[in-house]
């Protein structure tokens, strides 16, 4: 194997640390009153933190000390930051909103740990794969910013009293170490067919959010949220048929209807009757049924 050049092998370490700067730099523009670029900042970290995983195992340049860093800046970026902005926003003013964003903020790094600690779990079952354990640490940053956003869109409301904000906040920490199974979209498979049609959805998406940021932002997030219970049965599905994992998804649909046909129906529960109606079902109702089993039996009849 060819070895990497190391300012190539430099590629993805400075990606991470561009998204490091981009959420760091969220805090300054909210301390500036600038929320609508501080949303940016995170968003924008977001992306990059999606690129650099991928850029070295592409260019063959994954080490332990990218691993760390990734880690790390994902920590501030969207862990700390996140915190901060909302702190600033809306908390500040509040004896409790101190403590809420402490709770983000640490509900985000044990998120990132046990992530870490999965990665090296060789027991889990091949369909993990597909599924992260709770709301990934980006996806829990911009959502937990799903009020501002909302706020800057539409102006002031209910969503934006402080009360609510914490609640939301709270939410968004609870699903980040929570074990509720999200998709995986690294694991996202494209037809081939399907390509140009992508393309040309990207090509849309990108228009939109350079016209409409705010609004393609929080379809986004409403979208991602109303995807999780689809994720929940689809791995509830596949902890069941693990064996449908690795086969096209078009076959997905005929195995479910083969399981449903397979699946053994409720016995009906015959009512109790009594007396004349039991000799009624079995035929034995009345003097010749009567007669019928005693000849059955062998036993005369008494006058």
């Amino acid at each position: 194997m060819a070895r990497v050049a190391p300012g190539i092998g430099l590629v993805p370490n400075a990606v991470t640390v561009l998204a490091l700067c981009a959420g760091l730099s969220s805090v300054m523009f909210a301390l500036d009153g600038h929320f609508v670029a501080a949303v940016a900042a995170v968003a924008v970290a977001a992306l990059l933190d999606g690129l650099d995983g991928r850029l070295a195992r592409l260019l063959d340049a994954t080490s332990r000390m990218g691993a760390e860093l990734d880690s790390l800046a994902d920590a501030v970026s969207f862990g700390v930051a996140p915190a901060l902005v909302i702190f600033i926003w809306s908390l500040h003013g509040s004896q409790w909103g101190w403590v809420v964003c402490l709770l983000f903020a640490v509900c985000a790094v044990l998120r990132l740990a046990r992530f870490n600690v999965l990665m090296e779990d060789t027991k889990s079952p091949p369909y993990g794969k597909e599924f992260f354990v709770g709301v990934p640490a980006p996806a829990g940053a911009l959502t937990a910013l799903f009020p501002l956003v909302i706020s800057l869109k539409a102006g002031e409301g209910w969503w934006s009293t402080q009360l609510v904000v914490a609640l939301w906040v709270i939410a968004i920490g609870g699903l980040l170490i929570s074990r509720v199974p999200t998709l995986s979209f690294k694991t996202l498979k494209v037809p081939a067919k399907a390509i140009a049609p992508l393309l040309m959805l990207v090509g849309l998406l990108a228009a939109a959010a350079i016209t409409y940021p705010l609004l393609v932002l929080a379809t986004f997030i409403v979208l991602y949220l109303a995807h999780v219970p689809f994720a929940v049965r689809r791995y509830r599905w596949l902890s069941r048929h693990p064996e449908a994992w690795d086969v096209p998804a078009g076959e997905h649909r005929a195995i479910r209807r083969g399981t449903s046909r397979l699946r053994l129906r409720r016995p009906r529960l015959r009512p109790r009757v009594a007396g004349d109606a039991v000799r009624a079902e079995s035929g034995t109702s009345g003097p010749e049924g009567a007669r019928r089993s005693w000849r059955r039996l062998g036993l005369r009849r008494r006058s």
